[in-house]
């Protein structure tokens, strides 16, 4: 039996603190661009059977429950009971907490304390630059607040996260870009911008990345799948080749969040390059019953030092749940298969599996 008895996830959001109703739930089980197709449902999905197969127990109910049945037993229990069983039963030990999104999600400090666990903050680069120009009155201003805001970030945060791919695609130049450069794209977009206008602009990406590699924090990229509206062919992960050969050497490492369903070349680009790393949250969680295929895919190309785990989780615990889940019941069942064939042994089967639950996210980000 593979086991891994702790789990660091080392990307997810916070939690709702609101009730929800089946339609503002059920939105939460797929990233669509508006509410399912008329006669249909989020819950026939595969994250929506993995929700319902591994969540009602930890409310008192058994597998497979009706949604209905399922709803009615959360808000009998409320928000915070039903959060605080599902995260402590998700055997998640430490979370890394993108605090980038707006809504009212639960920080660090509540996940810790509803999760008994220990958790720490991701800060995101976009909106940290946002912030930035709606109180700077000038482009000197704002190049100066932003490399001190993202200085300060750095003191408290243990990783930066961008989504440059979601916002304009991962094809972007991969040398810093110069002083003038930046002066003019900066004057550019604080001269068409209302307050809390989003960035953009592919020269100041490029910009906030090459800051956040300055500061030695590791720095997540998000790649494949994505936020509804996006061109996922844009977010190819391979895409980000010759960034990370720019990158190489200057003691930064690279994660690439999610990849699906580009895994495999994010494994590929984690094994070519010594500082990149792979992610196995969205490839999990998407796939559901498939996710022992899709994750021994990863395994095909990836060395076992470059895997993490994570949830990717956002707004529902069950999500939590569900990621942890179901990255258990592949990792043991595509490790437990390899073992039993002999082409591993257990004792490495075992080592292997405590690295990609944990081992190898405490050494890239420092954490417990």
């Amino acid at each position: 039996m593979i086991e891994t008895p702790s789990l660091v996830d080392q990307y997810c959001h916070g939690v709702l603190r609101t009730e929800l109703g089946l339609g503002t739930f059920e939105a939460h089980l797929a990233r669509g661009e508006g509410p399912p197709a008329a006669g249909t449902t989020f819950f026939d999905t595969q994250t929506g059977f993995a929700v319902r197969r591994w969540c009602p127990p930890l409310l008192g109910l058994e597998p497979h429950c009706p949604p209905a049945r399922y709803l009615a037993r959360r808000r009998e229990l409320g928000v915070l009971e039903a959060g605080r069983r599902l995260l402590r039963g998700s055997g998640i030990t430490t979370y890394l907490v993108d605090t980038g999104l707006p809504g009212d999600l639960t920080g660090p400090g509540e996940m810790a304390s509803t999760g008994a666990a220990h958790a720490h903050e991701i800060v995101r680069l976009e909106p940290l630059a946002e912030q930035v120009a709606d109180t700077s009155g000038t482009v000197e201003s704002f190049l100066a607040n932003l490399a001190e805001s993202v200085h300060g970030a750095a003191a408290s945060a243990v990783a930066f996260t961008s989504v440059a791919g979601l916002r304009h695609g991962l094809a972007l130049a991969p040398e810093p870009p110069g002083p003038g450069e930046v002066r003019g794209a900066a004057a550019r977009w604080l001269a068409g911008r209302r307050v809390g206008g989003e960035l953009s602009d592919p020269v100041l990406l490029r910009h906030l990345l090459w800051i956040a590699v300055a500061s030695g924090l590791p720095l997540q990229l998000h790649a494949g799948l994505g936020e509804p509206g996006l061109r996922i062919d844009r977010n190819d992960p391979v895409l980000l080749t010759d960034f990370a050969r720019a990158t190489a050497g200057l003691g930064t490492d690279l994660v690439l969040l999610h990849g699906y369903p580009y895994h495999r070349h994010a494994a590929h680009l984690a094994g070519v390059f010594p500082h990149v790393y792979a992610d196995l949250g969205a490839a999990l969680v998407r796939t559901g019953a498939r996710a022992s295929a899709v994750l021994s895919e990863i395994l095909e190309l990836a060395p076992f030092g470059k895997l993490l785990f994570s949830s990717g989780a956002h707004g529902l615990p069950e999500l939590h749940v569900v990621g942890a889940r179901l990255f258990r019941e592949a990792l043991a069942k595509v490790l437990g298969t390899w073992v039993a064939e002999g082409a591993w042994s257990l004792t490495d089967a075992q080592r292997v599996a405590g690295l990609i639950a944990a081992g190898n996210a405490r050494r890239v980000y420092g954490v417990e």
